[in-house]
């Protein structure tokens, strides 16, 4: 009989209704079932928001987020970055790519993410230079500024936070060589990580200009081969 909890997030989901509203449902149902008091029911909810606030505060965000890109978000970022005629695809992702890997290597890493900044943001940015260079992009176009949008986020964000010696990746590459008796410090790491992160970045900047002009050539073709896959244009 507990299990049908299950049941009620199965069939929430498929009438599509509010996921959250959903999930409060079936955990009271499951407890209910379970014979648990309703302060109980109520005690294990406060543990587990208590718990997960971090990942409660992420969730948090995307409502707001939506009601931002509802009410033009979007169209605002690629209207603001039409303007700047020295802005392209490229230029805008690898400033967005800089303060990325900065920020990450300064410990700020949640100023960025792929809901938070790429989508809303950075990604419309991106079209809205090459919009005003070349006209209305096909579906095609935009999904590699979209692609190039969501990696600059990834690398930038990778690559900057084992700069920072309280991320948990130094800290447990720390615990690894205790095991083994090496002997280092996270702050030897951090400093041995900033090379590769100037590395990357110079790296990236290459392929983010290159990205200017394959997107240059592409599009400069006509609409007949705008239309065709990123495969046999961009890529190319």
């Amino acid at each position: 009989m507990v299990l049908i909890g299950v049941l009620v997030v199965i069939v929430g989901f498929a009438l599509r209704v509010n996921p959250l509203l959903v999930v409060t449902v079936a955990g009271i149902v499951t407890g209910l079932l379970a014979h648990e008091s309703p302060y109980d029911i109520l005690s294990q909810f406060g543990a587990a928001f208590a718990k997960d606030r971090y990942m409660a505060v992420f969730v948090a965000t995307l409502p707001v987020i939506g009601l931002l890109e509802r009410h033009g978000l979007r169209e605002q970022a690629q209207r603001l970055v039409s303007r700047v005629r020295a802005a392209t695809t490229g230029r805008i992702l690898n400033a967005y790519l800089f303060i990325r890997e900065l920020a990450a290597a300064l410990g700020l890493t949640s100023i960025g993410g792929p809901a938070q900044m790429v989508r809303p943001v950075v990604a419309p940015m991106a079209e809205g230079a090459a919009e005003a260079a070349y006209g209305n992009l096909p579906q095609p176009v935009r999904d590699h500024i979209r692609a190039h949008a969501a990696a600059v986020d990834n690398v930038g964000l990778f690559f900057g936070e084992d700069v920072f010696v309280a991320v948990g990746a130094v800290l447990l590459m720390k615990g690894v060589f205790d095991q083994f008796h090496i002997h280092s410090t996270p702050i030897l790491m951090g400093l041995w990580a900033l090379p590769t992160a100037i590395a990357v970045f110079v790296v990236h900047s290459v392929r983010l200009y290159l990205l200017d002009r394959r997107l240059r050539r592409w599009l400069s073709a006509g609409p007949a081969a705008a239309s065709s896959s990123p495969g046999e244009g961009v890529n190319a």
